[in-house]
């Protein structure tokens, strides 16, 4: 049985490519060009739980991230730049899924095609920051964007399959 292709189905299948063209246009930026320091810094004058996140440190991508290594205005923007690599490949997993669903007979096929679109975007994504001034493309975010990905493509298939969004 064909399933019939509405409007709002063109505009989920438009939606990956919108977000696809604002990361790449968000990669061409410098590192400088995104800081968010200046305005974290005003934001966060009182440093709000600072002695409860100096407690935390870790490794992410071979380099220690925590309050006493990097500041911690730079602590804070860590998490809003990951929170932003996650999100978008969550949008962007789940967008495919909307916007392939109805264009393709196997659902699992539509599910291992977003997938792999989200990961193939954030390789090709990583790899041309690698060649940009002061970027530098790791593969932790890859696996980063994946997540991201595969946590948005799971929720857009339970939404379809309990029919929350037709």
């Amino acid at each position: 049985m064909q399933k019939r292709i509405t409007w709002k189905d063109n505009i989920f299948l438009l939606m990956p490519f919108v977000i696809m063209f604002l990361l790449y246009w968000s990669s061409s930026m410098s590192y400088e060009t995104q800081s968010l320091t200046s305005p974290l810094d005003t934001l966060l004058a009182g440093r709000p739980f600072e002695n409860l996140l100096s407690q935390f440190e870790f490794t992410y991508a071979g380099n220690l991230v925590s309050i006493k290594s990097d500041g911690y205005v730079s602590f804070i923007e860590f998490f809003i730049r990951k929170g932003a690599h996650f999100f978008s490949f969550f949008f962007l997993g789940f967008f495919w899924v909307l916007g392939l669903r109805k264009r393709m007979r196997e659902e699992w096929l539509v599910v291992l095609l977003s997938i792999l679109l989200c990961i193939g975007y954030a390789s090709f994504d990583e790899l041309r920051q690698s060649f940009h001034p002061g970027r530098t493309g790791i593969m932790a975010d890859v696996i980063l964007d994946t997540a991201g990905a595969i946590a948005g493509v799971g929720i857009a298939w339970l939404l379809t399959k309990k029919k929350v969004i037709q």
